[in-house]
């Protein structure tokens, strides 16, 4: 049976509080861009076998539970540990029992809140080896951001540096990192299997396929790979079985949307989340417009 919760209103406050005081979080908390979406709860819920989601409505976070604690994928926003750990407490686990931190890449939205729930729960921080950089500077070395402020967040140590196909493993279940680079240079994609209903799926959680508004394909000194990064990423995306589609936010694979239909499907009815087709679509629609960037960029400054 899952523990009881045990998050009241005082250590709530006593969380945000913490947020406050540290004048090191200021940027990303002062930052008038934020998408309502990145910040207002949502009801957590169980996707399917031992995978849960604990995010927000867009920024999104996943807690995977084993019998010898849980590993949680994102760690979002300075101001989203204390959202992420009532989510976790409202399912009724523990927060202390994240064992293991992942994330799907370094920017400010998917592990500013990494050094609060690191400090807080003790879990080992893991990071693809081409973003441990960008994370424990806090930012101050992206190939992009690094002059930015408003993109940077809480430097955080890094336990463990992956690479591309490595496993991470905690009791009975084990996640694959994927190296899709491009979006960073160590953008993560993270794949598992899950059991449900007596059927093995195939979950892929989706980093980021996106060329940011900004970024120089062609001709970068910072990152004079990004372009044959982003082709190696989306060989690798579209190589992955995929049956439960996910990603880094919620509007990848519609979340909302699948959420209403998940909430009001009749027992034995099929989960939305089950989306290859979409999985499909996004993947290359999202290689479509990649390829239409580098093309319209290579027009415009011709070698």
């Amino acid at each position: 049976m899952p523990p009881s919760t045990c998050f009241d209103r005082r250590s709530a406050l006593a969380l945000f509080g913490a947020f406050v005081a540290d004048a090191t979080l200021a940027p990303t908390l002062l930052r008038a861009d934020l998408s309502p979406d990145w910040t207002t709860p949502m009801p957590p819920f169980r996707i399917a076998g031992n995978l849960h989601y604990v995010g927000s409505r867009d920024l999104a976070s996943y807690l995977i539970t084993t019998p010898r604690g849980h590993i949680l994928i994102n760690s979002n926003l300075v101001t989203s540990p204390l959202q992420i750990r009532a989510s976790i407490e409202k399912l009724g686990f523990h927060f202390r029992d994240v064992k293991i931190l992942l994330i799907s890449h370094g920017h400010y939205d998917h592990c500013a809140g990494s050094a609060e729930i690191k400090g807080l729960t003790g879990a080992k921080y893991m990071v693809m080896d081409a973003d441990v950089s960008v994370v424990e500077s806090g930012g101050k070395t992206d190939f992009q951001y690094a002059n930015d402020p408003t993109m940077q967040f809480p430097a955080t140590k890094v336990d463990r540096a992956l690479h591309d196909g490595e496993h991470v493993a905690l009791a009975n279940t084990m996640l694959t990192a994927h190296k899709t680079p491009g979006h960073t240079k160590g953008c993560t994609t993270w794949t598992m299997t899950v059991d449900e209903a007596g059927k093995s799926l195939n979950v892929v959680i989706v980093g980021s396929p996106n060329v940011n508004p900004g970024y120089n394909l062609i001709n970068n000194p910072k990152y004079p790979e990004m372009a044959a990064d982003f082709a190696r990423g989306f060989r690798t995306l579209n190589a992955l079985p995929c049956d439960i589609f996910l990603g880094a936010h919620g509007a990848y694979f519609g979340l909302l949307e699948k959420f209403d239909k998940f909430s009001r499907k009749q027992a034995g009815g099929a989960s939305p989340f089950i989306d290859p087709a979409g999985y499909k679509s996004y993947i290359a629609e999202r290689q479509q417009a990649f390829e239409a960037e580098l093309a319209r960029q290579k027009k415009a400054h011709p070698s």
